[in-house]
């Protein structure tokens, strides 16, 4: 099947089963997999133009609603978390829009950008994977509890254990990663998954629901930037608006995938999940920027 708008060639079956695979393995860390499918496109359907970008974030419009939804289901989404995330990325991500088109349309210096980003994600996940503290696997019918929530703090109980940090500064790193997920093409979970778990110290069943709701929210208005950008002066040179053919069918596997890695994470090792993911993101870091030098 012929993308026009991308220019990509492939068949009708393959984008639709990658998602899902990808999603599958993401979701239970509270990442969509959009960082994951963006090599994917780029290397192997050799779409290089800006209008990945906008076409990754459709993936996770149409994909991420099947985990969030499992999440609010069986109670464990932290819902100051998840607006907490909104709010900072919302601003970032129309700005890392503008800097992809204006600063970064060549494909060998995205590759060089997405390989750093790979790199940090790769690097978080594994330190994740080596804490003692990890817990193995949640309990059974375990829920989010005595949620509090204020400008200077936000606190909840959760398998018997109190969590607690400053909402400002999880706001601080949510602006700067909407700024890199505007550029990237991702709605920011994949960073700040990572972020609130070794740093805050948040359990990924918690953080799971929440950043993938914030990835939902700002994706739209990321979409939504790059069709207007598409319009402007700014992007006259360059193509891109999304592929909306291409990025749907991306989103219907990753939909599948995204519900059953939500409804699995009760039953997958934590410390599994983040060695397998961390092994995977640091490889293809790797691999990008030794692409750029060669």
């Amino acid at each position: 099947m012929h993308f026009p708008v991308s220019g990509v060639e492939c068949s009708l079956w393959l984008p639709p089963v990658v998602a899902f695979i990808v999603a599958l393995l993401a979701t239970p860390a509270g990442v969509s997999g959009a960082f994951l499918l963006l090599p994917f496109q780029m290397s192997v359907l050799g779409f290089v133009s800006p209008a990945v970008t906008p076409t990754n974030l459709i993936y996770n419009i149409v994909s991420v609603p099947g985990g969030v939804g499992k999440y609010i289901k069986d109670h464990r989404m932290v819902w100051p978390i998840a607006w907490v995330i909104t709010v900072g990325t919302l601003p970032g991500i129309f700005v890392g829009a503008a800097v992809r088109i204006r600063y970064l349309p060549d494909p060998g210096y995205c590759k060089l950008f997405v390989g750093c980003v790979l790199l940090y994600l790769g690097v978080r996940l594994l330190n994740d994977a080596r804490r003692p503290r990890i817990v193995s696997r949640i309990a059974e019918g375990a829920a989010v509890t005595k949620v509090l929530a204020s400008a200077r703090l936000i606190a909840f109980e959760f398998q018997g254990q109190s969590y607690s940090f400053r909402p400002v500064t999880l706001a601080v790193v949510s602006l700067v990663v909407g700024v890199i997920g505007g550029i990237y093409g991702v709605g920011g979970g994949a960073m700040i998954a990572p972020f609130a778990m070794t740093i805050l110290g948040l359990p990924a069943y918690t953080v799971a629901g929440a950043a993938l709701l914030g990835t939902l929210v700002t994706s739209i208005a990321g979409v939504g930037s790059f069709e207007i950008l598409g319009a402007t002066r700014l992007a006259a040179s360059f193509a891109v608006r999304p592929d909306w053919a291409l990025g749907l069918l991306f989103g219907v596997g990753g939909l599948a995938g995204s519900y059953c890695g939500a409804r699995l994470q009760m039953y997958m090792p934590e410390r599994s999940i983040r060695l397998l993911l961390g092994l995977l993101v640091t490889g293809l870091a790797l691999r990008y920027i030794t692409q750029f030098f060669v």
